[in-house]
């Protein structure tokens, strides 16, 4: 009987953390994993990466569309929080100039997590040997603190939490 009550607090519990959840299907790897120096070495900011094994990309967070990149391969996004993620798809995916990607989302759009941002053709990347890892940057923090990064796991897009904040 007693044990009823433990369950309702940590459900409310687990409803009050507060994250950014997987962008796209795969599996979670530390930003200094990735084979690019301005991630591994954070030069644009924290954050978490995927190795693809899907071809949406979708909304981390309920907020804003700050930004989708004219060569489509970046999005951002501004939560309710006013913590801003550039949702980075793909290294060197600049060159493409767009060929490979379909935006499903515009700079203004209120979406929510798990919300579909944008389609990639991985068998396009893989054809001209560009690598599909998907990284999330967070690109002003707001005063809040990030932890609990949750990595080295298989993910599920909008469904898995990858970066908890305070």
């Amino acid at each position: 009987m007693f044990g009823l009550f433990n369950k309702n607090k940590k459900e409310k519990q687990r409803k009050s953390i507060k994250g950014f959840y997987s962008m796209i299907d795969g599996d979670s790897i530390d930003l200094s994993e990735v084979d690019d120096e301005m991630f591994s070495n954070r030069v644009l900011g924290d954050g978490i990466a995927v190795k693809p094994t899907s071809s949406t990309v979708v909304s981390p967070c309920d907020g804003e569309v700050t930004l989708v990149s004219e060569t489509k391969h970046a999005i951002g996004l501004k939560n309710e929080d006013g913590i801003e993620v550039l949702i980075h798809i793909g290294l060197d995916t600049v060159s493409l100039n767009g060929e490979g990607f379909e935006t499903l989302c515009k700079t203004g759009d209120q979406v929510k997590v798990g919300k579909p941002l944008v389609k990639v053709d991985r068998k396009l990347l893989k054809e001209k040997n560009i690598q599909d890892i998907t990284m999330m940057v967070f690109v002003e923090q707001n005063g809040y603190t990030l932890s609990n990064y949750h990595t080295n796991k298989s993910v599920e897009s909008g469904k898995s939490l990858l970066v908890e904040y305070e």
